[in-house]
C-alpha cells in the first residue's frame, strides 16, 4: 500500500491508499527536528488504534519544508523499505508541464494540487488553496501549470493581528452572524471572514479577466468548510485534492521507471 504525505508549514498529513480508496489519514504539526524513529512510534500506535492491519511498500512525498524531508526518506527506507518519491526533486517526473520563468522553484503542494485539479476537473482551472499561505493556482486547458498568486494565510494574519496590536485578542476563524460587529471579537470575524471572501472573489475574478476564457474555481485545505459558508465564489470544493494528487503522481513514476 501507499503512504502519500504531505507536509505543509503548519501541519504534516499522512494518507494510507489502498489502491482505490484513503483507508486512514492522521495530522500532525510539521517540526523538522521530529526523527524517523517518531513517526514510526506515532504512526504504528495510531494503525493499532484504529486496528488498521497495512504493509507500506510505496511512499511518496510532497514537502514545503525542506528540512523534514530527510528524516521522512529515513522512515520510508528504515521502516518500509521503500525509496520514497519526492515532489519537486529530479527524479520526480511529473504528468503535466510547468510553465513559469525560468529558475522559478514552483512549490511541490501547488503542483501537487494542479495534478490532481488536470486529472479530476480538466484544464482552465484556478485552484485555491487555504493553507498557512492562501494560493491561487492557474491550470491550462493542457493541465500545465502557469503561475498564480500567493497571499497570507487566515491564521497567518490573524496571528499578526495579535502581535501588532497587543490589546485585540486571539479569536477563532468563523462565519460571523452579521457583518457588522458590536464587540471586538465579532468585528475582528468579520473582518476575517469576509475579507478573505473578497480576496478571493477579486482574486479570481481578476485571473478570469486576465486568462481570458471560462475557469472553474476549486476550493481546497483545511479552511475550506468554512468559506463554504460564504458567497458562491467556488465552483467545486475538493478536501482530497492534494493527497488524490500525491497518488497520481505515484503511479505516474511507477509506471515510466
Amino acid at each position: 500500500m501507499l503512504l502519500a504525505v504531505d507536509c505543509g508549514n503548519s501541519n504534516t498529513v499522512f494518507s494510507v491508499w489502498n489502491g482505490s480508496n484513503f483507508i486512514a489519514t492522521w495530522r500532525i504539526s510539521t517540526h523538522w527536528q521530529r526523527t524517523a524513529d517518531q513517526y514510526f512510534v506515532w504512526l504504528s500506535s495510531l494503525m493499532k488504534l484504529n486496528k488498521l492491519e497495512v504493509e507500506i511498500n510505496e511512499v511518496i512525498i510532497s514537502s514545503t519544508v525542506p528540512r523534514v524531508v530527510f528524516n521522512l526518506r529515513v522512515l520510508a527506507d528504515r521502516y518500509f523499505d521503500s525509496r520514497p518519491i519526492v515532489v519537486g526533486k529530479g527524479d520526480c517526473r511529473l504528468p503535466v508541464d510547468v510553465r513559469v520563468d525560468m529558475g522559478t522553484n514552483v512549490g511541490p503542494d501547488r503542483l501537487v494540487n494542479t495534478v490532481a485539479g488536470f486529472s479530476r476537473y480538466g484544464g482552465n482551472l484556478i485552484i485555491v488553496d487555504f493553507g498557512t499561505a492562501t494560493t491561487f493556482d492557474v491550470v491550462a486547458s493542457d493541465g500545465a501549470y502557469i503561475g498564480g498568486v500567493i497571499a497570507p494565510g487566515v491564521n497567518v494574519s490573524l496571528e499578526a493581528f495579535h502581535q501588532a496590536a497587543a490589546a485585540l485578542p486571539h479569536v477563532d476563524v468563523t462565519k460571523p452572524d452579521r457583518v457588522i460587529g458590536t464587540n471586538t471579537e465579532a468585528c475582528m470575524q468579520s473582518g476575517i471572514f469576509w475579507g478573505y471572501i473578497g480576496l478571493v472573489k477579486e482574486t479570481t475574478a481578476k485571473i478570469k479577466e486576465e486568462y481570458g476564457k471560462e475557469m472553474k474555481v476549486v476550493g481546497t485545505g483545511g479552511l475550506v468548510p468554512l468559506f463554504q459558508q460564504g458567497d458562491d465564489i467556488f465552483d467545486i470544493f475538493d478536501d482530497d485534492l492534494t493527497m488524490r494528487g500525491l497518488v497520481e503522481i505515484n503511479e505516474f513514476n511507477r509506471k515510466i521507471k
